[in-house]
């Protein structure tokens, strides 16, 4: 049984230190701050302060380890072998890396170095890439540009959203770090540098970006729509409301050349096959499926439609 710390704080964390608990000894877990949420913006605590809470495991909620060193000192007295790390959201100086004699590992939501940095499960989506997974690395002092340990590769489905991903990535990478870290400590398994080539580096997630561009291709706002759910999702205005896409497709080619011949405008809402709402886009069309009115429920787009009859012929921005 190894004693270690766990860092984390997001849903996609709670699997993995499920399975460290399971076989080893959580000293504490260290996690983002509570956060002011919802309406009342009443201080919420994150998924894994709960899981750490329920079972009687310490927790420490810094905001910056360089702003707080007294931290740091709480990790050197705790004595860990190791820390494990799972969408902390917080910097670890090189103070903190030196902690631990095995270092710290962490569980990175793609196939590095494809995709380094702060959202790589939202960007495998935007990319339109093929499949992702998880690698299990040594953390040093750049970003995500440490040596692997282990890597285990899943298929990104037509329908993923960063949700379902992120869902299914937690818990291969809850088990690929339950398999990897008894082999890491017993040095049956040596980190190995990253591949040079391919890296690509995946920013902070904005929420001004998330704003459809119609002019862009109908696969590439699809993308996003998935990419950006749950948050922040994407949305358009009409008649200065802001209208939320939550869900969406593209049209055959015949379709959309035959609103074209008609005339459609670029981000023109139209009619076709009787029921189905569509956008023309900069290529092909983008058929809506659930939207939502500001502060109003979720409708399927043809609903939506029988209520809002203006909506059809309406250029969307």
């Amino acid at each position: 049984m190894t004693n270690l710390i766990f860092m984390g704080s997001p849903q996609f964390a709670v699997p993995t230190l499920e399975a460290l608990a399971r076989e080893h000894c959580i000293l504490a877990v260290f996690t983002q701050p509570d956060k002011p949420a919802g309406r009342g913006q009443q201080l919420t605590a994150v998924p894994v302060k709960h899981w750490a809470v329920a079972h009687n495991v310490p927790v420490h909620q810094p905001k910056s380890f360089r702003k707080e060193p007294a931290a740091i000192d709480v990790l050197r007295d705790l004595k860990p072998e190791v820390i494990v790390v799972a969408a902390y959201g917080l910097i670890l100086p090189q103070t903190v890396l030196d902690v631990p004699p095995f270092g710290c590992l962490n569980v990175h939501g793609s196939i590095l170095p494809r995709h380094r940095g702060a959202a790589p499960i939202t960007s495998a989506i935007l990319a339109g890439d093929a499949e992702t997974g998880i690698t299990i690395m040594k953390m040093d002092a750049g970003l995500d540009t440490g040596p692997m340990l282990s890597v285990a590769r899943d298929v990104i489905r037509s329908d993923d959203t960063t949700a379902s991903l992120s869902e299914r990535l937690s818990h291969i990478g809850a088990q690929l770090m339950a398999d990897t870290l008894p082999k890491y400590l017993s040095g049956e398994i040596t980190p190995q540098p990253q591949p040079t080539e391919g890296v690509t580096y995946s920013p902070k997630i904005d929420k001004a970006n998330a704003q459809i561009d119609w002019s862009k291709p109908a696969s590439e706002i699809e993308r996003r729509v998935r990419a950006y759910t749950p948050w922040p999702g994407t949305f358009t205005f009409w008649n200065g409301q802001m209208v939320k896409v939550l869900k969406a497709g593209c049209s055959p080619t015949r379709v959309f050349r035959g609103m074209q011949d008609a005339g459609s405008k670029i981000g023109e809402v139209v009619k076709f096959n009787d029921e189905s709402i569509g956008v023309m886009t900069g290529e092909d069309m983008l058929v809506l499926k659930e939207i939502q009115l500001a502060g109003r429920k979720t409708m399927k787009a043809e609903d939506f439609v029988r209520g809002q009859p203006k909506f059809i012929g309406a250029v969307l921005g």
